[in-house]
């Protein structure tokens, strides 16, 4: 029988429909109002992970490294990086697990209140949700990734919109007048061959 080769992962569609999540979802639904700012100034750094699931060291050291770039580059040039991993974590609740890893790594470089991790995921799910439940997308993303940000860009934001605790509840409003069909028509999903299907895409 004929053996197939796995797919490579093509950084470059990874990269795009990332940045097509971003302006479609993020920036045109204003899920983040802080998103388009960084994104017109070009502050967003976009990695792309080679990990697979029998390598997470990888996507470990990928993470430390970013960390620290991060932490270590002017604000003005890079202000939050997205770190994503199509290659791996396709399951959420493995993500999930990867997380705890992640927040060591923070701690042990000593960029807790510093820096921040923020988690996303084509299957993310909040608790006490069904899995098709429109409300997960605005946590739901092409591929598994991971945003670092920055406490002191999260500090000025907040202090520009004091009012932050209210864009989770404007975001439910927002997804729930959309519904399924009308985020699967912002055509944000995965295009590159290694990355599973959300459950919400058709």
């Amino acid at each position: 029988m004929p053996s197939f080769a796995s797919p490579v992962v093509d950084s470059a569609t990874v990269v795009q429909d990332t940045v097509r999540w971003l302006e479609r979802a993020v920036i045109d639904l204003n899920l983040c109002p802080f998103a388009k700012g960084v994104h017109t100034k070009g502050q967003v750094h976009y990695v792309v992970s080679a990990a697979t699931d029998a390598d997470l060291d990888t996507l470990a050291q990928d993470v430390a490294r970013e960390l620290q770039a991060l932490a270590e580059s002017p604000p003005e040039q890079r202000d939050t990086t997205l770190l994503m991993a199509p290659g791996c974590l396709h399951d959420f609740l493995d993500f999930n697990d990867f997380l705890a890893i992640a927040e060591d790594l923070l701690v042990s470089l000593e960029l807790d209140g510093i820096l921040q991790i923020a988690s996303f995921h084509p299957q993310f799910q909040f608790a006490g949700t069904a899995p098709d439940d429109v409300t997960n997308c605005t946590n739901r993303t092409p591929y598994p990734t991971l945003h670092l940000l920055r406490e002191d860009s999260i500090d000025r934001a907040v202090a520009v919109f004091p009012e932050a605790e209210t864009i989770f509840e404007r975001n439910i409003e927002v997804l729930e007048g959309l519904g399924l069909d009308g985020w699967n028509a912002l055509d944000v999903g995965a295009r590159c061959p290694v990355a599973h299907t959300s459950a919400t895409e058709k």
